[in-house]
């Protein structure tokens, strides 16, 4: 069992480092970049749920931190839309920071 809780603990560590590797190499659509913002936060849930499964804890922190995760998502889409109703698309390089 330790085994298995050491891979996937891994494997977290693993999404949440690829994650940030693409938000940092392919920033060119803002789409982009909130796909990587939530593979992060996947990695950062399957982590805390195996850190609180091992402990024997409270689940509920785990739930919020997924409830604060959809929340983040929505209003990462909810720009989105707004931002292509407004502008046409979402390249960061057409965006002027004086017209936003």
């Amino acid at each position: 069992m330790m085994i298995l809780n050491n891979s996937m603990t891994l494997v977290s560590f693993f999404m949440v480092f690829s994650g940030l590797w693409s938000f940092v190499s392919y920033r060119k659509h803002l789409l982009n970049t909130l796909l990587s913002l939530e593979f992060i936060m996947l990695g950062i849930f399957f982590f805390m749920n195996n850190c609180v499964s091992e402990i024997g804890s409270e689940v509920y922190f785990v739930l919020f931190f997924l409830t604060l995760a959809a929340c983040e998502g929505a209003l990462g889409l909810s720009m989105l839309v707004s931002i292509v109703r407004s502008h046409g698309n979402d390249y960061f390089n057409s965006f002027s920071t004086l017209g936003c």
